[in-house]
């Protein structure tokens, strides 16, 4: 018998600890993460699911689901290709996110008290995977925004779908803000933009670098 796992193991929800659920339902609606379930027992037992924009897996908490203390989450990474414009879209609803750094040395995005171990600004030449920005929800579980644009092979999938209309839509809403930026370079309207929404979506999903 091969030892190979061949069957698929798809990471789709994690648990998040907090102690004041119906916050923490107002505080990820106004992420305008999509709302999953909202599910009460007789028993007690309540469970929330929300699921970020473009996002496979999503988040849960509720009560009598988890044993570990509030707060305790820790680096939990949103992927983002352009991550200036991800920083502002949060900051403009609320949210409270530190400014855009790249790490002092590799790790230091996690070490939160540690801001000399920051550095402001973006990674030098945008390096994929070398910028972050980070913000906490109300029990201070903490989300690291991470921009990638070019995935580190082994990482990038040819297969291009989204899970629901929204996130279809909000795909094509990032494409039509990068394709106006695009047309005010080449300083004329594109009759080919439907070919560049294409690549542009297409790359954004696999993590390649997007067109310009």
């Amino acid at each position: 018998m091969s030892s190979e796992l061949n069957m698929d193991m798809k990471l789709e929800a994690v648990v998040i600890p907090v102690s004041d659920v119906d916050r923490a339902k107002e505080f990820y609606s106004r992420l305008s993460w999509r709302l999953d379930a909202d599910f009460r027992f007789e028993n007690g037992f309540r469970l929330i699911q929300f699921t970020p924009p473009g996002s496979g897996a999503s988040v849960q908490f509720g009560t009598k689901i988890t044993s570990a203390t509030p707060g305790s989450a820790q680096g939990l990474y949103l992927v983002v290709s352009d991550i200036a414009a991800a920083r502002s879209e949060l900051a403009a609803r609320g949210v409270e996110i530190s400014e855009v750094f790249h790490p002092e040395a590799p790790g230091a995005q996690f070490r939160a008290g540690q801001t000399d171990a920051r550095i402001a600004g973006a990674a030098p030449n945008r390096a994929s995977y070398g910028s972050f920005a980070t913000f906490n929800d109300p029990d201070g579980n903490t989300w690291l925004l991470q921009e990638v644009t070019n995935r580190l092979p082994g990482r990038i999938t040819s297969e291009t779908s989204y899970k629901s209309a929204d996130d279809l839509t909000q795909a094509l809403i990032r494409a039509a803000k990068a394709h106006g930026q695009h047309e005010q370079r080449i300083g004329q309207a594109d009759p080919e933009w439907p070919v560049w929404y294409a690549e542009y979506m297409i790359r954004e999903q696999a993590g390649k670098e997007l067109p310009r």
